[in-house]
């Protein structure tokens, strides 16, 4: 890195770590403005609001980042154009790629940043922090009903293919996380159904990694004639070959965009048997979020070239032009979001369209400018 780097570096690094720290405080405050009377009303302590609000703070990174990197570069580029040290530099012969080169180096690693927090930090930031505000709820409901009956839901269903088992839940407590008035049928590849198991519990237990059935009654079928071949009734029967996690099951219920980068790869992976069109908007999400990506490198292409206008334009004339493409990019995601999820385009595409159109625009003016 020579002084160029260094310097360049310094000045806009600086402005970067004020916007996001700013933008952040901004989100929390908003955060805080919708969330806290709810907090309240469910009996959330000082430390209950204190962890939910760090917790969730991270998962405001995808939003914040784009937007802190590009206000700080219209900004740090902004002022060494108003100085004219652009101009000297570039009049000294010193390219201006050569100029940004250390932005652009630094955009690259927060692409792999970028890439770190969708897959690790923010999927962990919506999941716990979803977990937490839950545990609130159903605490509070937990003081006026019955423990089974907090954090009910009606009528859960779950196919899983692959194992040829459905299940079928008439009450699923998710405070106790037992279901009642269960369910289950196995059938065979042939779609004959080989037993049926029903009882008014079922759990299933982390130290047995199994289901546990409780006061129901086994029902064998016979495949060839669908005729009952014996039945037998049971206080407590264990299954630890049923690996269906309740997890699973629960989050079909939840948007695609309130699921974390973990929770949609396993409904991808499960609609993926039979190639459901249900998959597609999760997949639609899905490659979204591996797209944001390479959104620091489309930042950058779109700041520098209008930050960095002749010396004759008005220097808001080029935030104005840079703010209003990058208005543009958002409008082309949900666009092609739309599309994807209405099946027009794939969804890997309406993933990729709008990043390769705008850094294609962005380089364009760079070259132009260059």
């Amino acid at each position: 890195m020579n002084l160029i780097d260094r310097y360049l570096l310094r000045e806009w690094l600086k402005i970067l770590l004020l916007v996001l720290g700013a933008t952040l405080g901004l989100l929390l405050l908003q955060a805080m403005y919708e969330d806290f009377s709810d907090l309240i009303n469910d009996d959330a302590g000082i430390a209950d609001i204190v962890v939910y609000y760090g917790v969730k703070l991270p998962s405001y990174l995808s939003v914040v980042l784009p937007l802190s990197l590009l206000v700080s570069l219209l900004y740090t580029l902004g002022q060494l154009h108003r100085n004219n040290e652009i101009t000297a530099m570039r009049a000294a012969g010193v390219g201006l790629f050569r100029i940004t080169r250390s932005i652009w180096v630094t955009g690259l690693l927060l692409c792999g940043v970028t890439w770190y927090f969708n897959a690790t930090v923010i999927p962990w930031s919506v999941e716990e922090s979803r977990s937490i505000r839950e545990n609130l709820e159903f605490r509070r409901e937990a003081k006026g009903v019955e423990l089974n009956r907090v954090g009910m839901l009606n009528g859960v269903t779950f196919n899983n293919q692959p194992e040829g088992r459905m299940w079928y839940f008439n009450r699923y407590s998710q405070f106790t996380h037992r279901g009642y008035g269960v369910t289950l049928v196995q059938i065979d590849k042939k779609r004959h159904e080989l037993f049926r198991l029903l009882a008014s519990e079922a759990w299933y237990d982390q130290a047995k990694k199994g289901w546990i059935f409780y006061n129901g009654r086994e029902i064998w079928m016979d495949p060839a004639s669908d005729e009952v071949i014996r039945t037998d009734a049971f206080k407590e029967k264990v299954e630890t070959d049923f690996t269906e996690a309740p997890s699973l099951m629960l989050i079909f219920d939840v948007p695609p965009q309130d699921l974390s980068f973990t929770e949609l790869r396993r409904i991808i992976d499960y609609f993926a048997i039979d190639k459901n069109p249900k998959a597609t908007p999760y997949e639609v999400r899905y490659y979204s979020v591996l797209a944001d990506t390479m959104g620091p490198l489309i930042i950058i292409a779109l700041a520098i070239p209008f930050a960095v206008a002749g010396v004759r334009v008005n220097p808001v004339v080029g935030v104005s032009k840079s703010l209003g493409l990058f208005l543009l990019y958002f409008v082309l995601v949900k666009v092609c979001t739309a599309l994807g999820s209405r099946d027009i385009m794939s969804a890997l595409w309406a993933a990729l369209l709008p990043i390769i159109t705008m850094l294609m625009v962005g380089l364009g003016f760079f070259v132009r400018v260059r």
